[in-house]
């Protein structure tokens, strides 16, 4: 597996050129831009790409898919269900559809086939309510199968699905030493960000890439043991319990860890005993 990334300067967002390698099709995770670097990369190796998977509507992962299918007019858009309601055109404008800018729709569990390359979708919700992420890997010993299964296969040890050379695309639900908010547009709950994380990305292999949607890639076993949101719901350090002001509205301050554009993200507690993962931003520690 090929994987190359490009980065917007201006969100930190990524898009991915994946390919087996082999000859086979490509394709694009994403295309928050800028496209370019990898529109040249696919041409000099004499790719030809079929598809561009979405992880969710945002504007910063989806603002220059229209370049992408100027170079590539036949290529296929897919989309989860839930996220093509959400999204309002290929350039973010009011009144234009989904439908509209092409995008067809694709469920969490069913397969793709690029040339060696199996993609399974999974249904990782929280920071939107159609969030996928997309597992990626040689379809060789059942991993795959599992996968789309929602189970490890057969005899696998706890820890998750084994594949070798696995990759997991992972948008806006978990990053290098972060993890997703549940506070912007079609978001979820801080339940379903907790669940998808630990019951779902947690459970690949150690030895996963996880390649996010923003900033540098990680690996399963690296967050397993470094990320603070998941050393905490792991129970190896304990809840922060600091009174502050998030959202204008009071709180406490469980966790406040670094993001993956250089600010903080915190992880509060409403007085009802609710929870929220909101930007540091937003919170105001007690003097």
């Amino acid at each position: 597996m090929i994987v190359e990334r490009a980065s917007n300067p201006q969100f930190v967002s990524n898009t991915y050129l994946v390919d087996d390698g082999q000859g086979g099709p490509a394709f694009f995770v994403d295309a928050g831009g800028p496209v370019a670097p990898l529109i040249a990369a696919a041409e000099r190796r004499d790719l030809q790409p079929t598809h561009v998977l979405l992880t969710h509507h945002h504007f910063d992962h989806v603002c220059e898919l229209e370049q992408l299918r100027a170079r590539w007019p036949a290529l296929k858009v897919l989309i989860s269900p839930r996220e093509r309601e959400l999204w309002r055109g290929p350039d973010g404008g009011a009144g234009e559809s989904a439908a509209d800018g092409g995008a067809d729709t694709i469920e969490a569990g069913q397969p793709l086939r690029f040339g060696a390359l199996e993609v399974c979708p999974l249904a990782t919700p929280g920071h939107t309510a159609g969030m996928l992420s997309f597992l990626v890997g040689e379809d060789g010993d059942g991993e795959m199968d599992a996968a789309r299964q929602g189970k490890r296969p057969s005899g696998a040890p706890p820890g998750g699905f084994r594949a070798a050379s696995a990759a997991v695309f992972t948008g806006d639900t978990l990053f290098q030493g972060s993890v997703g908010g549940v506070k912007a547009p079609g978001h979820t709950t801080y339940a379903d960000l907790r669940d998808s994380i630990m019951g779902t990305l947690m459970e690949l292999a150690p030895e996963t890439v996880i390649y996010p949607g923003h900033a540098d890639a990680t690996t399963v076993a690296r967050e397993w043991e470094s990320n603070p949101f998941i050393r905490v719901w792991r129970g190896l350090d304990r809840e922060g319990g600091e009174r502050c002001t998030a959202l204008g509205k009071e709180a406490t301050l469980v966790l406040l860890g670094s993001d993956y554009d250089g600010g903080t993200k915190a992880w509060i507690r409403w007085p009802d005993g609710s929870d929220d993962i909101v930007p540091g931003s937003r919170v105001q520690r007690a003097p």
